[in-house]
């Protein structure tokens, strides 16, 4: 059965992150317009899906290919095909280069539906496709249907979305926890569950296991943030049916801030069997409270350095290098054979160019985030097959790098 996938602001992150979760599916999957990817896979639960992939917008079915001039009745025919209770709700939403009226389209679908004494409602947005927002808050996915075209080529996919991204949910998990630091930062959620899938980890739960036998649970997978901050990526992990969970931090507050933030989750979200340590030590001092060789994991984003004011940016490049470093010689003690780093590093954006840090990864290999065959895409990694992303008007941008035991 083939999927859609449409990706995030950052592309070529959303496609490194289903080529993890989907190793043997990605090597046939397809790239259209830049935004949207093709996957043939085994019937997934999309609504689950989704709440654990940071990346992706929206997932749908692929119903057919057709011709532009079949749009209507092949509409008109998915419409029917969906059951139908109350007053019924529909959009669509086109992706594509070419012209196409979605109004006329539209109206159609509701002219047949009328025929049909159907009560029912075109929802419509300025833009030609409808953003997750109006799909959510519309319900068209629980009580109606978003008609998804997309352009390929001379023909069109024509499908329906299954699951958009829980903005609401996100939202909350970040807005909402009881402990947060503005001033130091915090990962977004959202980047959060992407690292966490770049680890290669399976999670508790069956709905992501696609990397090995049994579950996490099973084979003891601990998961180790050890710049944990106020906890997101331990909490996101949580929500994400990983149970084995260590965060530490030089920070007493950040400790306190995780502990809290933790608490609120398990309470909040009725999560169950989660084993979780907190250690208060530093980075470059794990071998103080963790066992050689007994980490699966290490996913974090460590200090970035001063994110507000003037400073002396070499001197802080001179500074997290050291940091880094020594932090990463301990990683390497603390992991178990193969296992990975999944780690932010900053990048310093001048109006001319980027500075970028160089630490020592000794005893390290970093990973090609990209399948083979989207090496050749319009996607962007850097010359160390990295991820760089940012705002134009961030001064501090993020670099995402996975790095493996060797």
């Amino acid at each position: 059965m083939k999927y859609f996938f449409l990706l995030g602001t950052n592309q070529t992150l959303s496609i490194a992150e289903l080529s993890a979760i989907f190793p043997r599916e990605i090597k046939n999957a397809e790239l259209l317009l830049n935004e949207i990817l093709i996957i043939d896979i085994d019937d997934i639960n999309s609504s689950d899906l989704i709440k654990k992939i940071g990346g992706t917008i929206k997932i749908g079915i692929i119903k057919n290919e057709i011709n532009f001039g079949d749009i209507v009745p092949e509409s008109i025919k998915l419409i029917d095909d969906i059951k139908k209770e109350g007053k019924f709700k529909y959009g669509i939403s086109y992706y594509g280069n070419k012209k196409f009226n979605t109004l006329k389209t539209g109206l159609e679908i509701k002219k047949h539906l009328k025929k049909q004494g159907i009560s029912c409602r075109f929802v419509t947005s300025k833009e030609k496709t409808l953003s997750s927002v109006v799909v959510e808050q519309n319900n068209l996915i629980t009580r109606g249907a978003e008609i998804v075209l997309i352009e390929n080529e001379n023909k069109i996919l024509i499908g329906q979305t299954m699951a958009v991204q829980p903005f609401k949910e996100l939202s909350f998990r970040d807005y909402g926890r009881p402990a947060r630091d503005d001033q130091s930062g915090m990962i977004p959620p959202k980047l959060a569950q992407i690292m966490i899938n770049l680890s290669n980890l399976t999670p508790q739960s069956p709905l992501l296991i696609r990397r090995g036998e049994g579950n996490a649970s099973e084979r003891g997978e601990v998961l180790l943030d050890p710049f944990c901050g106020s906890g997101t990526i331990l909490t996101e992990a949580m929500m994400m049916d990983y149970n084995n969970i260590i965060g530490s931090d030089l920070s007493k507050k950040a400790i306190e801030d995780s502990q809290k933030n933790i608490n609120w989750i398990i309470k909040k979200f009725e999560l169950q069997n989660i084993n979780h340590q907190i250690f208060n030590i530093s980075a470059t001092e794990l071998y103080k409270e963790i066992k050689p060789n007994s980490i699966d994991a290490i996913i974090t984003e460590p200090y970035l350095g001063p994110q507000r004011g003037k400073h002396d940016i070499k001197k802080t490049i001179k500074e997290l290098e050291t940091l880094y470093s020594q932090a990463i010689k301990e990683f390497k003690k603390a992991l178990k054979d193969n296992g990975r780093v999944v780690m932010i590093w900053p990048v310093f954006r001048n109006k001319k160019y980027f500075d970028q840090i160089t630490p020592n990864t000794k005893g390290f290999k970093i990973i090609n985030l990209l399948p083979n065959n989207f090496q050749n895409n319009n996607l962007t990694l850097s010359k160390r097959n990295t991820i760089i992303y940012g705002r134009s008007d961030q001064k501090v941008w993020r670099e995402i790098l996975v790095l493996k035991k060797q």
